[in-house]
């Protein structure tokens, strides 16, 4: 080869397409990337197909486990191709360096007259004789000589032999150029590990234990993990292995902060059934149990969405959901005050949050809208313990993380844009509501309704952490004047916006719908409320 532009494999790699190169691994992982969100949406189809109303029995269930086939098969071969696209990456990143030293030393051979045979080497006669040493030697002394310790390649400060500058330069390019080959081989093995025998479909694809492997429950985190982290740890799991976690699983799953409402509502559901199955009937629990089972059927038979995020009957913590968590616009979630449990007051608070759904549709036509009746914390049971805020310590921490749990939960991919999330707290609440925003990190909330508070024990409004944060009270309800834990929307002082209620509102009806401050509420919920 010549220095003057005979062709060889020195000007082979001088002539590499370096940019459609590029172009090919990004495209490859653009395809893995895009397989993510079409993954989840058809894990999605395939949990509905089985119950829905238009298509259930035998058929919906085995189309369901189809969905749920080649949801594996597709989880495989994101995965497969997110590896390729890494090794072409390191193929570019050699083919670009290999590119480069071969144009410097073709370069530099025709600026010194120098000509070159195939392998780089000086043509005898015409230039430096090629010292007698192995290839690896002279890459060696190529980079001590030629290349600072970053591997950066310099001109020499003192004149070097056109040839022997040449030559080594070009034992550079073709290191590099065996490295690129060598990542173009690994590149192709993620994928060819599945399909070695040639093209397949999904269901042969699916039982190659070689690209997907066996289908075994995952080990699910401890509760007290963080929920990003629990989020992120779903999201590497195939649609099999959830559904193997939810079912080998489903007291740790359900309880699980930064899980997707509808994985948590399977598995609470299973221990509903079990609790229902194997409590002692008349206890405290299995009374728990039938008061959720009987309010689930209560709204379902009324066609509405139900999702049980929390079912701990031995400890009365519930907490159900209205409409979709996973894909609503709008959630609000209703924290209730003293003297509620879930035998006796979850259809109430259950019909409150319904409630606050209903007028946040009104507000704003069209809204997908969430509500969750949280009984994630134990009321104080009397009067005479609602003066006191050890409850609230406990119960505060609870909703942070609940909060934080749902949150997480839609960054996960594939999911809908975080929702707008109000708080709406109530009595007693507020002050749980108050010691969830003193947590660690940030409320994660962004506005806090608070209804009737006996005070919060935060001296202004903006230290709860919500950009808003909205109140009502009433002459007609003690309650919410009493002071009894500090500051509240009484005080002028706060810092809260009041929402619209009337002199003879008492203390247990700003959800009633005949009022004026439940409309408010919906608004608030909906994000159409002014800000005064």
């Amino acid at each position: 080869m010549s220095g003057r532009g005979a062709g060889s494999r020195l000007g082979g790699i001088a002539a590499w397409d370096i940019p459609q190169l590029r172009a090919a691994a990004g495209a490859l992982g653009l395809i893995a990337e895009r397989l993510v969100p079409w993954r989840f949406r058809l894990d999605a189809v395939g949990r509905r197909l089985g119950t829905a109303e238009c298509w259930s029995g035998p058929a919906g269930t085995v189309a369901a486990a189809a969905l749920l086939e080649v949801s594996t098969v597709s989880s495989g071969v994101q995965a497969a191709l997110e590896e390729s696209a890494r090794l072409l990456g390191a193929l570019v990143a050699a083919a670009d360096e290999a590119q480069e030293l071969a144009v410097a030393a073709l370069t530099t051979a025709a600026v010194g007259g120098v000509e070159l045979n195939a392998a780089g080497d000086p043509m005898p006669g015409l230039g430096l004789v090629p010292p007698v040493e192995t290839a690896e030697q002279r890459v060696d002394r190529a980079a001590a000589a030629l290349f600072r310790p970053g591997g950066v390649w310099r001109p020499p400060a003192a004149p070097v032999d056109p040839a022997q500058q040449a030559h080594l330069l070009a034992d550079e390019a073709h290191a590099a150029a065996a490295r690129a080959l060598a990542a173009a081989v690994l590149a192709g093995e993620p994928l060819a590990a599945g399909w070695a025998d040639g093209a397949v479909g999904f269901a042969d694809s699916a039982a190659r234990p070689t690209l997907f492997g066996q289908v075994t429950p995952p080990p699910v985190p401890v509760p007290a993990e963080d929920p990003g982290r629990v989020t992120a740890w779903w999201a590497t799991l195939t649609a099999a292995q959830q559904s193997a976690a939810v079912n080998a699983a489903p007291a740790a799953v359900g309880a699980l902060d930064g899980l997707p409402a509808w994985a948590r509502d399977q598995a609470n559901r299973i221990m509903l059934d079990r609790a229902l199955q194997e409590l002692a009937p008349g206890s405290d629990p299995h009374r728990t149990a039938a008061a959720v089972a009987a309010e689930i059927d209560h709204q379902e038979d009324a066609g509405q969405q139900v999702q049980l995020l929390q079912f701990q009957p031995d400890d009365d913590l519930v907490g159900l959901a209205l409409g979709d968590l996973d894909t609503a616009a709008a959630v609000a979630v209703l924290v209730p005050g003293i003297l509620t449990s879930p035998d006796d007051d979850l259809a109430g608070l259950t019909s409150d949050a319904a409630g606050v759904a209903t007028a946040a549709k009104a507000a704003a036509p069209g809204l997908a809208v969430a509500t969750v009746a949280w009984l994630g914390y134990r009321t104080p049971a009397t009067v005479l313990a609602a003066p006191s805020s050890q409850l609230a310590q406990r119960g505060g921490p609870a909703l942070d993380r609940a909060l934080d749990g749902w949150a997480a939960a839609r960054t996960a991919p594939g999911s809908p844009l975080p929702a707008r999330t109000t708080v709406v707290a109530h009595s007693y609440g507020t002050l749980v509501a108050s010691r969830a925003a003193q947590a660690p990190g940030q409320l994660a909330t962004d506005a806090l309704v608070l209804l009737g508070s006996p005070g919060t024990e935060a001296l202004t409004a903006a230290d709860l952490e919500a950009a808003e944060v909205h109140g009502a009270w009433s002459p007609a309800d003690p309650i919410s004047w009493s002071g009894w834990f500090g500051r509240g929307p009484v005080s002028p002082w706060f810092g809260d916006t009041p929402l619209p209620t009337e002199v003879t509102q008492g203390h247990t009806e700003y959800y009633d719908p005949d009022r004026v401050t439940l409309a408010a509420i919906g608004e608030v919920v909906a994000g159409t409320r002014r800000q005064s």
